[in-house]
């Protein structure tokens, strides 16, 4: 089978092919093409997957004794041309980043010098990057539409429930949206109940990077009121650091890490606003020189790459945590796999007809009653040779309906005004945001964005 990586000279592709790397079964891929618009980025990350498939045929006949041959690693091959790239492919998957890190950059960085949080995926920042994102995703779906309309697209892209919402019309139920955050709370959640995080239901409903885990059932029983009632269980894993005991038991349940941007907006902005750079900058310079390195000494770039991740990892959302007293991140969960592994499960599930259970972005079909069926929510779902079906979970309480009813407003502008070019539509999607509350603050979001963005010179007046 034929994978297919739209931004495949992003820094996090090498964790998707050593997935495949480790995948042994029948009908696995056998075949990966990069597609990228810059060339030097995907020379160095085909210099890294080369590595990883020698390193991994090397082990796997050492740890045969040479008595079998080792499973071939899926060839890797690479190129600039969309429609090559597609041809042909089973699977898609989308994680490109219009603007790259130099837009990111900005996005922050305008954001909180007009006084509100700057993140990549929400609030102000999340919707500028949306609009940069959606006009490139909608144009990617209309190609996969003709060029290879029987392969499921599998969106990484963030921010990932609005970019699938708008691939939908052009791709329908064939384009489904994964993140590793759900997932992630859950399994942690899991363990911190000494419950094996495969054998349990995750009841979790939201939008992407937006969600609450409203109940763990393991062995036909309810374990998150266990979970809510040990102070050291809920200190044992990250989410319970974050938000800390007594704000989650009078939720009743456990937030998406990223809500700490909601509960605790004020503090995290002055979190923000103190350091002497933003999560983009760091990133940008790290990746910059990561770029530049391997440029210079393609033999070392596994190397390179693997100290790179190492740094990127550890410093995921270090100012929520600095504002809660979180400590560092727990290295099992690092070393568990991220959106990766989903996106794995998801191929299988599909490829091979064998039924899964994964928290999807998909469309809400009537699970949750205060959005309509086409909105993409993110829930539970079973997935087959026939693709994701969303699962009954417990309803929205008002104050989960009523933020995720907001946002969802913030997202259907987002998208009309990209998708229709039109300004009115994107300062409300700004205005409407609950992290900026100002109408005045919301225009002059959307001009300096639009001033400063080459991306967003549609959206000039």
């Amino acid at each position: 089978m034929k994978l297919t990586i739209l931004g495949g000279g992003g820094f996090r592709v090498p964790l998707v092919y050593h997935a495949l790397l480790g995948d042994r079964g029948p009908g696995r891929i056998t075949s990966v093409v990069l597609y990228d618009t810059d060339q030097s980025r995907l020379s160095a990350i085909t210099a890294v997957l080369h590595q990883q498939a020698t390193a991994a045929t090397d082990a796997g006949s050492a740890a045969s004794g040479g008595d079998s041959a080792p499973v071939d690693p899926p060839v890797v091959s690479a190129t600039t041309d969309l429609d090559e790239a597609l041809r042909g492919a089973d699977f898609i998957f989308s994680a490109i980043r219009v603007g790259g890190l130099e837009g990111r950059t900005v996005d922050e960085r305008v954001a909180l010098d007009l006084g509100v949080l700057g993140q990549e995926t929400v609030g102000a920042g999340g919707i500028a990057y949306g609009l940069r994102t959606l006009p490139v995703a909608v144009q990617i779906a209309q190609r996969i539409a003709a060029v290879a309309p029987d392969a499921w697209t599998i969106n990484f892209t963030n921010p990932a429930g609005m970019v699938t919402e708008a691939m939908i019309p052009f791709l329908g139920d064939r384009v489904i949206g994964i993140c590793d955050s759900p997932s992630g709370l859950g399994r942690r959640a899991a363990l911190a109940l000494g419950v094996d995080p495969a054998t349990a239901f995750y009841d979790y409903a939201g939008l992407n990077h937006l969600g609450w885990l409203r109940g763990l059932r393991s062995g036909g029983v309810d374990r998150l009121p266990e979970l809510l009632g040990s102070a050291d269980a809920l200190a044992s894993f990250e989410e319970g650091r974050l938000f800390g005991a007594d704000w989650l038991r009078s939720l009743g349940s456990i937030p998406n890490e990223y809500l700490h941007y909601y509960y605790f907006a004020r503090e995290t902005l002055a979190a923000v606003q103190g350091v002497r750079q933003t999560r983009g900058t760091f990133l940008l310079e790290q990746q910059s020189a990561f770029y530049a390195e391997t440029g210079k000494h393609p033999d070392q770039a596994l190397e390179l790459w693997q100290k790179t991740r190492a740094e990127r990892e550890s410093t995921y959302m270090v100012e929520s945590r600095e504002v809660a007293d979180a400590g560092e991140r727990d290295e099992r969960d690092m070393a568990a796999g991220g959106y990766e592994q989903v996106a794995l499960s998801l191929m299988r599930a599909i490829a091979h007809n064998e039924r899964a259970s994964l928290i999807l972005n998909v469309r809400n079909r009537g699970v949750l009653h205060h959005l309509d069926d086409d909105a993409v929510v993110e829930i539970p779902c079973t997935v087959d040779a026939n693709g994701a079906l969303p699962v009954a979970v417990t309803q929205l309480t008002d104050h989960q309906a009523g933020l995720i009813s907001a946002v969802k407003a913030v997202e259907r502008s987002t998208i009309e005004a990209a998708t229709a070019a039109s300004r009115s539509a994107a300062l409300k999607a700004f205005a409407y945001h609950p992290l900026v509350d100002s109408v005045t603050v919301a225009g002059n979001l959307l001009d300096t964005y639009v001033e400063q963005l080459p991306n967003l010179a549609y959206l000039r007046p």
